[in-house]
């Protein structure tokens, strides 16, 4: 049986637009060194030596310069990526969780090492992206917009036409088409005999 009104993709109504990957970049180092920082900080407070506030720079700095160039990679590779295939999808997700691991990697110097954190990193990411890209469950019909307009866009998209209400529930209960009043006194009156005019909102 086929769908009277099938559900239409936002893909055709939403083009894809060019994103500033120089912007992403440092929105991701800032966020990334913060999470960084937040890290080394309790790192150097667990360490058992007395190595003072600065520890956080001098003995466990090279958490925070890790953090911040896994995320300032992600972000820009993600988005450059992006405006290079002109499309968004979880490719390019693969492509900068892959950058990003490699980057962790990359304090070994070993090239199987930085292979196997970008492989895996890649996997992680690529996989979480293409499965809606949240905790709370995937929202495949409508993504990448805020909650209103995504209830928007699906009460439009789900919206029958009168018509089709009509005939599947018949008129009453609510459902009052043009030209209800008049068809339901004519019943009236071949059922009951009973001819009911129409009361004017005007009428003293």
């Amino acid at each position: 049986m086929a769908i009277p009104h099938p559900v239409q993709t936002l893909a055709e109504d939403r083009p894809f637009h060019p994103k500033d990957a120089v912007k992403s970049a440092i929105q991701g180092g800032l966020v990334g060194g913060g999470a960084g920082l937040l890290l080394s900080a309790m790192q150097n407070s667990l360490a058992k030596q007395n190595v003072g506030a600065w520890g956080v720079f001098s003995r466990t700095g090279s958490t925070i310069a890790t953090f911040t160039a896994v995320t300032t990679v992600y972000s820009f590779s993600k988005d450059a990526t992006a405006n290079l295939r002109e499309k968004d999808d979880a490719f390019n997700t693969t492509v900068a969780a892959f950058l990003g691991g490699a980057t962790i990697g990359l304090r070994s110097g070993r090239m199987p090492r930085i292979l196997g954190f970008g492989a895996a990193f890649s996997v992680v990411m690529t996989v979480f992206a293409y499965t809606g890209g949240s905790l709370r469950g995937t929202q495949s019909e409508v993504s990448g917009i805020d909650e209103y307009d995504r209830k928007e866009y699906l009460r439009r998209n789900r919206r029958r036409p009168i018509e089709e209400t009509i005939a599947v529930l018949g008129e009453g209960r609510g459902i009052q088409p043009p030209g209800y009043e008049e068809r339901r006194r004519e019943r009236l009156k071949q059922t009951y005999g009973v001819e009911i005019k129409p009361v004017s909102a005007l009428a003293n």
